[in-house]
């Protein structure tokens, strides 16, 4: 599989599972419509309806395109990472049970995992 070129700082992210500092990143308060891709290989992700505002600090989705995000349980055993089901890149972790939403569900995403393409 062919990927796409990475910053320094999307490896640390993408392949060495980092996070992004809170309120940095260029996606957590834009909200235009479009489609999330993988960064590393360029699958479709998410889309921005289900993009939200959760105050949290990083982008928020509450639903992904089907079959675009696995699940894993971390390996601080309390939290479940969310990685790109084609590639396997680190997206995140997915919570349930916040209420922020009617589907219950945030997948709080760092900005560096993903690229935007607007709806034309």
């Amino acid at each position: 599989m062919k990927f796409n070129p990475l910053t320094p700082e999307e490896t640390r992210i993408i392949e060495h599972k980092g996070t992004e500092a809170p309120f940095t990143g260029e996606y957590d308060t834009f909200f235009e419509a479009g489609t999330y891709t993988c960064r590393r290989c360029g699958a479709e992700l998410y889309r921005s309806e289900d993009k939200f505002s959760s105050g949290c600090g990083w982008p928020s989705f509450d639903d992904e395109i089907p079959g675009a995000v696995k699940r894993i349980p971390d390996e601080d055993g309390m939290r479940t990472e969310i990685q790109c089901a084609n590639c396997s890149a680190h997206l995140g972790h997915v919570f349930n049970g916040e209420r922020l939403t009617e589907k219950n569900t945030r997948h709080c995403v760092n900005s560096l995992s993903m690229r935007f393409v607007p709806r034309s």
